[in-house]
């Protein structure tokens, strides 16, 4: 801890500091004669406590106390005056000053008054470390719940109120519009996506999602200030100006349509994606809009294309959906006449969604490409099936993990650790798969996505500790692994229709 001691009597200076460094050898001590050195060592030497005489030539105490609090508020003060006068006290009062010692002092009373003060100083100390290291664990904690709010909107579900409540908490400008932009990046640039994240969080106007292979979904929340085109290019932009020189090549950013809901999200999501088939482009960013078109050829085919969303009948293993679909849309262009080239390039689009949702669930399947110009439909046709096919071999290569087990094993940790902080980066690491493809996983073989497991998991700790009449509702909150004793209060109501209190009550009374 640092100390100013400040008068204009060398005498009295000396004195209070051989009395100080003695009590405290490990004060760093420093003197000034005047209230105007004491405003320029108090810049240089930023003390914690300063021992400020009141009566000085020049500047006076007061004075003193006024500027360099100004400019450093964490400064505390202890006036040393010999003139017990009403006034004084009132204005340093006034000015925030923690004490006061009368000339002359014993060394007694200099050791109780300092001592008192330099203590408070050490508490505030730890309590802003405290602070802090709450701080940056709530970021940290936040960085999570992104990634995990990105991975469930785009493949799962989140009901409105829980994201109008993550959006308050996670600080986003946001907007009823939104568009998500895909950036390809190359396997291996972890450090890359960091970068990114941090960019986002500078810009404050989306949430990154999971890095899955070399695809990094962003959802993006429009500024109305700007134009679409104009905020999704700068953003495009910024982003790429991250890559470094010698893989600026393989980078790319898709950008998907704007939507007003939630539901429509996974959509632009999938737009996004599809705008990243030609990485080659020298913008090295493109908006799904200017992909070409096929629709006026096939328009009720790609409806059902749309629907279906080939990821779906992934997840489900619908492989012979998958083969019937690609089949129609064959046939469909062919019967209108579509351009060869283009058929080819939006069939590819097709298989990339499928090549990029096994990535996703954990799979590792090698990006689609056709190894020639197809000449007709019919080599146009045959080369989709080989594709289709190799994709669907490495698919049920892949179905030997047991996926009950897997369920069985994510289930017994959150039952298990319930009380915790518990994210799908967390369930995913204990498992050794995708965080995207737990999600999908758990909602599609339990039927209620892996929140709404924790949350009753939690609820039913909470009605057994409830039936203790001893523990309040505030320590049970905390120990089911709510924060919030309010929130855990509006949680139980809506699962259990009634409150923590009616339920204690109606227990205690049947018990009776």
């Amino acid at each position: 801890m640092k100390l100013l001691i400040v008068d204009d009597e060398q005498v009295e200076r000396e004195a209070m500091e051989v009395i100080l460094q003695k009590a405290y050898p490990n004060l760093i001590i420093k003197q000034a004669k005047n209230g105007n050195m004491a405003v320029e060592i108090a810049h240089e030497f930023q003390p914690d406590l300063v021992l400020m005489d009141i009566k000085m030539p020049g500047m006076n105490g007061l004075e003193a106390v006024e500027q360099i609090s100004t400019d450093y508020p964490h400064i505390k003060f202890i006036m040393v005056t010999a003139y017990d006068m009403y006034d004084y006290l009132r204005s340093a009062i006034k000015l925030g000053v923690k004490d006061y010692l009368l000339k002359p002092s014993n060394t007694k009373e200099i050791l109780h008054i300092v001592g008192k003060v330099m203590g408070e100083i050490e508490q505030e100390k730890k309590r802003k470390e405290v602070n802090k290291i709450q701080s940056e664990a709530f970021q940290k904690a936040l960085a999570i719940v992104e990634t995990d709010v990105v991975t469930q909107l785009l493949f799962d579900h989140v009901h409105e109120i829980r994201f109008n409540m993550l959006v308050e908490m996670l600080g986003v400008r946001s907007t009823n519009e939104m568009f998500v932009i895909c950036v390809i990046m190359p396997k291996g640039c972890e450090r890359s996506y960091f970068a990114v994240k941090e960019k986002m969080r500078q810009i404050g106007s989306g949430w990154v999602g999971a890095l899955s292979g070399n695809q990094l979904p962003i959802i993006v929340f429009r500024e109305p200030e700007k134009s679409y085109r104009s905020q999704a290019i700068f953003l495009a932009r910024e982003i790429l100006s991250i890559a470094p020189a010698g893989q600026f090549e393989e980078w790319f950013v898709g950008i998907g349509d704007v939507t007003d809901s939630l539901e429509e999200l996974r959509q632009s999501y999938h737009n996004s994606l599809i705008a990243t088939l030609d990485i080659t482009l020298p913008s090295k960013y493109r908006f799904f809009s200017d992909v070409p078109n096929l629709e006026e050829y096939c328009e009720e085919d790609m409806v059902t294309y749309r629907e279906n969303e080939f990821s779906d009948l992934i997840r489900l293993g619908k492989w012979e959906q998958i083969h019937l679909n690609v089949r129609r849309l064959i046939q469909c262009y062919e019967r209108k006449g579509a351009d060869l080239l283009q058929s080819q390039q939006r069939l590819l689009e097709s298989l990339w969604i499928i090549s990029r949702v096994m990535n996703e669930m954990g799979v590792e399947a090698v990006t689609p490409l056709y190894s020639f110009k197809a000449q007709n439909y019919r080599q146009l046709y045959m080369e989709a099936e080989l594709l289709i096919d190799k994709m669907k071999q490495t698919y049920e290569e892949y179905s030997h993990l047991y996926e009950a087990d897997t369920i069985k094993q994510i289930k017994q940790y959150i039952m298990e650790h319930s009380h915790e902080n518990i994210s799908l980066e967390t369930l995913a690491q204990k498992v050794g798969l995708s965080p995207i493809y737990i999600s999908k996983m758990f909602k599609e073989k339990l039927g209620i996505n892996y929140i709404d497991f924790l949350t009753d998991c939690r609820i039913e700790k909470a009605k057994k500790l409830l039936c203790d009449p001893i523990k309040s509702i505030k320590e049970i909150s905390f120990e089911v692994g709510y924060h919030e004793p309010n929130y855990f209060s509006k949680v139980f109501k809506k699962v259990c229709q009634m409150s923590p209190k009616e339920y204690r009550r109606t227990f205690l009374e049947k018990r009776a």
